[in-house]
């Protein structure tokens, strides 16, 4: 039997990627008790009494900042692109550290629970209440598809029907999340970034073993076809890929990710002082961009693997293809390896940033003043169940998708622009606006649908990745334009 053959036998999961699969959910439950057990409040509930340690806070960001959008998404870029992706995350190393010493120290002078809260003390409730919307849809629609692609990638690996696989991802969020709160999501995102490494580099080692000639067949067969290709020195303005403009949109992308969502900065919140939240943010470059590279090189390998064995079949979907290969080539035993990393990332959804933003900012303030902390507490845990249901809708709802990292960034970038510009307005000058800027916020929004609806579809050559440039550049124009001069220093 000639390899290609045998390759192809080996389809089936086993006891041992089952008993991966058992670990990854009975750590996620057992550090959902432990740590949830004794919460007593929203401030235990929501940033964990700002106790978490900085490599703890450190690799739960990596895992959310990564997710399962990554896990499937980035081999699925090297294996049909190139390394040019990459260029992005230049821009977003000097974003993290412009979001540690110009975010953090605003959002720790408030003592912040939910970063909306400085925009209230900023300008005004309006803005503070149009910011928390505006994450809502920003969050709730880009988590859609990366929930969406953790599940498609499941569903292929266990041969399970998507909406089934969505169910089973919600249920289990629902309690996990539900009960410990930021904490569970803080530790088990720790174990989970581990469990990233883990799976890239067994898929990683596999792939090279099984490459006929080694790294100088990969150099060879991966470099003629282009995709080696780390730099795009062009300077078209469509391209989102051209050095000057990933760059750009590295940087106003991420300040935009990292800085004004609370999801991520939730996490950054959780430690004791803003030294020690400033640390943590900027360790993350050393963190992440690693593990690109580890998946990144995968996309690659897989390309060659597929081109040295033109018999073995091809997904329908290139965003298959990590999944595919998982199911089709990898061995009983290394599958669940695959899997239970991807069931991790999966369930490190946003429920506890919208919960958190939902109660702090709309509910305790707009609908219940003053009730008690158990009445909150209650609260916050049935809206973790609320934006459960509507996240599984959401994700159902783009099955016919392809290209889904590219399409998680174009859904942020509508919104996302309007957030960073109220910020900066905020935090880099003195204009007092409230009513206008949840005008720039709205103007700048819509604006920058119209832009990429036309440069989807062709009748304007700019690139997807101009909008959140765009977008925070009207805000910002327009909330300047709007306010007025004010008292208000930045903060220290």
């Amino acid at each position: 039997m000639d390899e290609t053959a045998a390759l192809e036998k080996i389809t089936s999961l086993g006891l041992a990627d089952y008993a991966w699969v058992a670990l990854a959910v009975a750590v996620l439950l057992f550090v959902s008790y432990f740590k949830g057990r004794d919460e007593a409040d929203t401030q235990d509930y929501f940033v964990a009494r700002r106790r978490i340690p900085v490599w703890a806070a450190m690799l739960s960001f990596v895992a959310t900042e990564i997710s399962a959008m990554t896990i499937v998404g980035v081999p699925a870029i090297g294996f049909k692109e190139n390394w040019q992706y990459l260029q992005f995350f230049i821009g977003s190393a000097a974003a993290r550290i412009i979001i540690a010493f110009l975010f953090i120290p605003a959002f720790y002078k408030y003592n912040c629970t939910t970063i909306y809260e400085f925009l209230g003390h900023r300008f005004g409730a309006g803005t503070r209440y149009a910011g928390s919307a505006f994450f809502f849809v920003t969050r709730l629609f880009a988590s859609g598809v990366r929930l969406y692609a953790a599940s498609l990638a499941v569903s292929v690996i266990m041969d399970w029907p998507l909406s089934g696989t969505l169910a089973f991802f919600t249920c289990i969020s629902i309690a996990f999340i539900g009960f410990g709160g930021i904490k569970a999501v803080v530790w088990t995102g720790a174990f989970e970034a581990l469990t990233f490494f883990l799976a890239g580099f067994v898929v990683l080692g596999y792939l090279f073993l099984h490459i006929d000639g080694g790294l100088a067949a990969v150099t060879e067969i991966a470099g003629k076809a282009g995709k080696l290709s780390l730099f795009n020195l062009g300077w078209g303005m469509k391209d989102p890929n051209v050095l000057w403009i990933a760059l750009l949109n590295g940087v106003f992308g991420s300040m935009a990710a990292f800085g004004t969502d609370q999801e991520l900065m939730q996490r950054l919140l959780t430690l004791e002082t803003r030294e020690a939240s400033q640390k943590t943010i900027i360790a993350t470059i050393f963190a992440t961009i690693p593990l690109l590279v580890l998946y990144l090189s995968i996309g690659t390998l897989l390309f060659v693997f597929y081109s040295q064995h033109p018999a073995l079949p091809l997904p329908d979907n290139s965003d298959k293809i990590l999944s595919h290969f998982t199911v089709q080539v990898l061995p009983v035993g290394l599958k669940g390896i695959i899997l239970m990393a991807i069931i991790m990332a999966s369930i490190d959804s946003p429920l506890s940033s919208l919960s958190s933003s939902f109660v702090t900012d709309i509910y305790r303030p707009l609908i219940r003043k003053g009730a008690g902390e158990k009445h909150y507490m209650l609260v916050s845990r049935l809206s973790v169940a609320a934006f459960g249901l509507l996240l599984a809708f959401i994700a159902f709802s783009f099955r016919s998708a392809e290209g889904m990292l590219w399409l998680a960034y174009k859904i942020n970038g509508v919104t996302a622009g309007s957030l960073l510009g109220v910020f900066l307005l905020g935090l880099l000058t003195r204009r007092v606006s409230n009513k206008g800027n949840i005008a720039a916020m709205c103007i700048s929004a819509a604006a920058a649908g119209l832009l990429l609806y036309l440069s989807e579809t062709g009748r304007l050559q700019v690139g997807w990745s101009w909008v959140v440039v765009i977008g925070t550049s009207l805000t910002f124009f327009l909330g300047w334009l709007f306010g007025k001069s004010g008292t208000e220093k930045r903060p220290a």
